[in-house]
């Protein structure tokens, strides 16, 4: 009994020290709950003073300018705070909803930068190629690129080199014209052949094969040569069962390089391409176009400059192993007819590549060339090329390539290593297929 007496008291000790940390505990929720309802109050209480006050000075600037009134915006509504969807404060709020309007009216805007450096034995003195600098940036691109209303889209590519800056590119395509037409109208690359449409940065080497400088307008001051020029271009798709059909019509200004040159306002260049695609298997495909331009040259408008063209292209990328393993053969034929005072001048170039996966990162390849000049068809240049590419991510490319070229007009030889390295910044359009 002793013993009893003794621990009742301990017991009840206990218990009374463990309940008021607990009551201590209710009551400073209590109090807090309190203060949120204040504040709540409060807030609700300023929120009617502003709108009254709101109201007010609209009034007063509807009557000074004999302008109805605007009517009273009415006080946000107190949300219960147990209500679904809000916080213990009132209704949650929107994130991202600031910045993700800010950027509404802008493009999406990239860049492109084209690092090379070359080693090796090139003196020039081709009236076509020029050799590559030891370093140089040699074009950097800047693109941007929106939708411009529900029927239409713009794209500006500026290639930003050395020598200043150009509009490489600039037009607005019309997607949802009547017909299944699809129209662009602006500053584009031609679409001859497959290699004209092109970038710099999205060839399979790092520079472009012999045929392109000698046939289609190069300059030995411009890396990037081509067809290329102020115009309307038409396209269209034609249902031909598993083949897919494609074919282009193209009016252009008539100023491309030393390919064509206009005199007069009717000087203008014509272009047409058909496009045929079929799969093969799940695994490969095969693409093939003819391709045929003219225009009139720098002689004068009676003079006229003709271009025949026709490419092929066969893909392989098994299913099971497409990131791995893939193989993508090429070869492109050109012939030119070029009218001149006493004769007609006729040349002939072409190329033919071969790129391999050997793993996700690494591609080999190697290409032939070689192509008659269109101001003397009797010079004729050869080149062959091995290519070793080396992909970090998707944003960056590192790529060299041993280039042989043998000059008709003198029989020199220029041997060269060149090297690249490709990086990107900020979003940038899918390349052509």
């Amino acid at each position: 009994m002793r013993t009893i007496g003794i621990r009742m008291p301990a017991l009840a000790a206990a218990v009374l020290l463990a309940a008021s940390p607990a009551a201590a505990q209710t009551n400073d929720v209590q109090a807090l709950r309190q203060e949120v309802e204040q504040l709540r109050t409060e807030l609700a209480s300023l929120q009617r003073q502003y709108a009254d006050r709101l109201a007010a000075l609209e009034a007063r600037l509807g009557a000074a300018q004999g302008a109805p009134a605007v009517p009273a915006v009415p006080p946000v509504a107190e949300v219960p705070a147990g209500a679904a969807g809000a916080g213990p404060a009132g209704p949650l709020p929107v994130y991202g909803a600031p910045t993700a309007g800010s950027k509404i009216f802008n493009p999406d805007i990239g860049m492109i930068g084209n690092f090379l450096g070359a080693v090796g034995s090139n003196q020039g003195g081709s009236e076509t190629i020029a050799p590559t600098p030891f370093m140089t940036l040699q074009e950097s691109e800047a693109s941007f690129q929106a939708i411009v209303d529900p029927y239409a889209r713009a794209d500006f590519f500026l290639a930003v080199g050395e020598e200043g800056i150009e509009v490489e590119e600039g037009y607005v395509t019309f997607p949802t014209l009547p017909g299944g037409l699809l129209v662009k109208a602006g500053k584009m690359r031609a679409n001859f052949g497959r290699l004209n449409a092109f970038h710099n940065h999205s060839l399979p080497w790092i520079d472009r094969p012999l045929v392109m400088y000698n046939l289609l307008g190069g300059s030995p001051d411009e890396p990037d040569t081509g067809i290329k020029d102020a115009g309307v271009s038409v396209n269209r798709l034609i249902p031909a069962g598993s083949l897919f059909l494609e074919a282009t019509g193209e009016i252009y200004r008539g100023d491309s390089g030393t390919l064509f040159k206009t005199a007069r306002l009717r000087d203008f260049a014509a272009l047409g391409r058909v496009r045929g695609y079929v799969d093969l298997s799940d695994d490969a495909n095969l693409e093939t176009g003819v391709s045929y331009t003219r225009g009139h040259n720098d002689l004068g408008s009676g003079f006229i400059t003709e271009l025949y063209g026709t490419d092929l292209t066969f893909r392989w990328r098994p299913l099971s192993r497409a990131i791995y393993r893939s193989l993508a053969a090429r070869a492109e034929l050109v012939w030119s007819r070029r009218q001149e005072a006493p004769s007609l001048q006729r040349a002939f170039g072409f190329y033919g590549s071969l790129e391999y996966q050997l793993q996700r990162r690494w591609f080999v390849g190697g290409r032939f060339d070689q192509a008659e000049r269109a101001l003397n068809a009797a010079v004729r240049d050869r080149g062959v090329s091995t290519m070793l590419t080396y992909w970090p991510s998707e944003f960056s490319q590192i790529r060299g390539q041993y280039r042989r070229t043998r000059y008709g007009d003198d029989r020199r030889v220029a041997n060269e290593l060149l090297f690249q390295l490709l990086f990107t910044i900020g979003a940038h359009g899918a390349h052509p297929f």
